[in-house]
């Protein structure tokens, strides 16, 4: 819950410092204007799936915010000239498929480019033999993500990721990251992967289809691999125009990514928001080399927030003290909400606001948030005020399942209703209590998640009969089990571990477990992690009696997370603390779709979600940090959850937090009384 911290604590944030190629080759040819036919966003529509067997058929996808009219649009192959083909729709909704099939069909190792009617190049994408068979397509977000063959059937007219294969190699996440048409004509790529990726044979080439793509490494000095997380620039052989593309092909011949930008788009640079991930927009100032700055420009009119909302173009909000950036130039609102309060319904001001660390990238989804529960919807008898919503889940079994924890002791397992999460009436209308073991007690309940087999494992920070002093445990829970209150099947007491919070001062009790995220052992295996135990590859058949996976729990003291295997026996194995570079950790995830572990911290850190990944050497440390939509207010918003894969939908799926303190942006406004908020996330 919040709290206003009664001591000054001192947490070492982790930046990474990343150092680049300076490639200077000056620009010698640009490409010729966009004819004036071109439609408005044309820059926005990508090719994401296509396919060389059967139909030979093709899908485009816009990734702008606005509808775009693609009449009269060609396309041609490596051996033919622009052809007029016979789109599923002549216009491409915001987020929207279109599919047509090839005229002149397409060979097992081909090139497709596609043009506006009046002969501007918006994409081209090229692959090796058998190399879009079934399909190729991109994978890791529609419009954004790399080019990869299928495993499955195609998906065209849908979302890719169900064609896509199960894990991507190292090289898809090399993506084009910034480009300038400034006179350098500077191109940077991102290397978001774990591991370093070769270029030392890959080519790029614009959008004028008569020059002969160029190689990376013969840039002056020569670029031959990008390392993990790291960034490559160069400056353009060809040249680069006002309007114009770059594409970026590997030694075989296959499309890694591209990028196309209007009249002036890339002055001082078109950058992508985040890094690695997200759509283009133009940037207020070049960062080549570095992480981008994703504060918008480009002429786009920064939004301005009032009672709640936002209004206008929002490229560029100013939240928690530091400028974070809308995605592609998309415009945020703050949606429904509203509602008297109840009796005894009484929101609480936020206290220990921070600012947003640097460093910290942009949301990368959507920017419109909606109010996603009804007002006052959380009261209890524990806790009649509807405030101390903590710890949310998504049910991987049932994804239209979310699990909430109220510090007060209550679960509630909560379905959508018409656009809101609500509490499953069939399962407990007003939420069940938990009890410690032998029913004893009221857990100071913060953290959820959703073990391997299907139980729930809640943390607590302390007993709120005893709240001077702490208890930090983890218990299970069986969903199925009847009754109006649960108590645990097992429960694991850590409190020893953390002197520093046994002072007799309640505000030291309630630093402890904030929040808790179940991890497979199977992707601390894949993925290299040194068990630091025994300073080699963790085993898990080292700890027979732990399950399948292992569980971290987020201390709010420090922004720690302590690693632990819960052993049927009841009792559990210590693996140790892992540095967040956060001072607060509120809760914590594991996201299946990115392969990462997400620690999220409130306003303390100035709402941020820092994902980790396992490096090189086998720890897990912290790879890239984002805040939350600009729209939000910047309040004690201690959970937070991602939708599995399964809920994607053009490349996008939800994301869902709740407000500790029911406070929105204060009283007389839509979220005051309010706990849940829903938004999107990429794919």
């Amino acid at each position: 819950m919040p709290t206003t911290h009664s001591r000054a604590r001192v947490a070492t944030l982790c930046a990474a410092a990343l150092t680049f190629s300076g490639l200077a080759v000056t620009g010698i040819l640009a490409a010729q204007p966009a004819a004036a036919a071109d439609p408005a966003g044309y820059q926005n529509v990508r090719i994401n799936e296509v396919t060389s067997s059967d139909n030979d058929t093709v899908e485009l996808y816009n990734t702008g915010s606005t509808a775009v009219s693609i009449s009269g649009w060609n396309m041609s192959d490596d051996s033919f000239s622009a052809q007029s083909f016979s789109p599923s729709s002549s216009t491409i909704q915001a987020g929207g498929f279109v599919t047509f099939n090839s005229p002149k069909g397409l060979g097992d190792s081909d090139k497709l480019v596609i043009y506006t009617s009046g002969g501007t190049v918006v994409d081209r994408v090229e692959w090796a033999t058998d190399k879009a068979k079934p399909a190729m397509a991109r994978c890791g977000g529609d419009g954004t993500g790399a080019w990869v063959t299928g495993t499955s059937a195609a998906t065209f007219g849908s979302a890719n990721a169900a064609g896509c294969p199960s894990s991507l190699p190292a090289a898809s996440k090399v993506r084009i990251n910034e480009v300038t048409s400034n006179g350098s004509d500077t191109v940077e790529l991102y290397n978001g992967g774990t591991s370093s990726v070769s270029v030392s044979s890959w080519k790029y080439v614009d959008g004028d289809t008569g020059h002969s793509a160029a190689k990376i490494s013969s840039s002056s000095p020569s670029a031959t691999s990008i390392p993990a997380g790291g960034y490559v620039t160069f400056d353009s052989t060809i040249g680069l125009g006002d309007n114009d593309s770059a594409f970026l092909i590997d030694g075989s011949g296959n499309a890694v990514d591209s990028v196309t930008w209007a009249t002036d788009a890339a002055k001082p640079s078109d950058e992508r928001c985040a890094d690695g991930s997200g759509w283009f927009q133009t940037a207020t100032t070049a960062t080549l080399g570095s992480a981008n700055s994703c504060a918008g420009g480009g002429g786009t009119t920064g939004g301005t927030t009032t009672g709640g909302t936002t209004t206008g173009g929002t490229t560029g909000t100013t939240t928690g003290g530091s400028t974070t950036g809308g995605t592609g130039g998309q415009p945020g609102q703050l949606l429904g909400g509203g509602g008297s309060l109840t009796s005894g319904c009484t929101p609480e001001a936020p206290s220990g606001s921070h600012s947003t660390p640097s460093g910290t990238l942009a949301w990368p989804g959507g920017q419109d948030v909606t109010i996603a529960d009804n007002v006052c919807a959380f009261t209890t008898s524990t806790g009649p005020e509807g405030r101390d919503v903590s710890g949310l889940v998504f049910d991987p079994s049932n994804p239209s399942v979310l699990w909430a924890v109220k510090n007060k002791n209550w679960l509630f397992k909560l379905v959508k209703s018409n656009g809101k999460w609500i509490p499953d009436s069939s399962w407990a209308a007003k939420g069940k209590q938990i009890r410690f073991s032998g029913g004893s007690g009221e857990p100071d309940s913060e953290g959820v998640t959703i073990g391997a087999n299907g139980h729930l494992y809640v943390t607590s920070e302390r007993d709120n009969t005893k709240n001077t002093a702490p208890k930090d445990t983890v218990m299970e829970f069986d969903p199925a089990a009847t009754g109006s209150t649960l108590s645990p099947l097992h429960q694991w007491d850590m409190t020893s571990q953390f002197p520093q919070l046994d002072t007799g001062d309640k505000d030291d009790a309630n630093l402890g477990f904030e929040g808790v995220g179940y991890v497979p052992d199977s992707w601390l295996t894949s993925n290299g992690w040194v068990d630091p135990l025994t300073g080699a590859a963790y085993n898990p058949a080292n700890y027979p009696l732990h399950g399948s996976g292992l569980f971290f729990a987020g201390l709010e003291w420090d922004g720690t997370l302590h690693v632990y295997g819960l052993n049927s026996n009841g009792t559990f194995t210590t693996f140790g603390a892992i540095s967040t570079g956060k001072t607060s950790v509120m809760d914590v995830t594991f996201d299946a779709v990115t392969q990462r572990i997400v620690a999220s911290c409130d306003n303390t850190c100035g709402e941020t979600h820092t994902f980790m990944k396992v490096n090189a050497s086998g720890a897990i440390v912290p790879d890239v940090t984002y805040t939350n939509p600009a729209v939000m207010p910047a309040d004690n918003l201690e959970g937070f959850a991602l939708a599995p894969a399964a809920t994607c939908v053009n490349g996008s799926r939800e994301a869902v937090w709740s407000d500790d303190g029911i406070y929105g942006f204060g009283s007389k406004t839509s979220s005051n009384g309010h706990a849940l908020y829903t938004g999107t996330f990429p794919c």
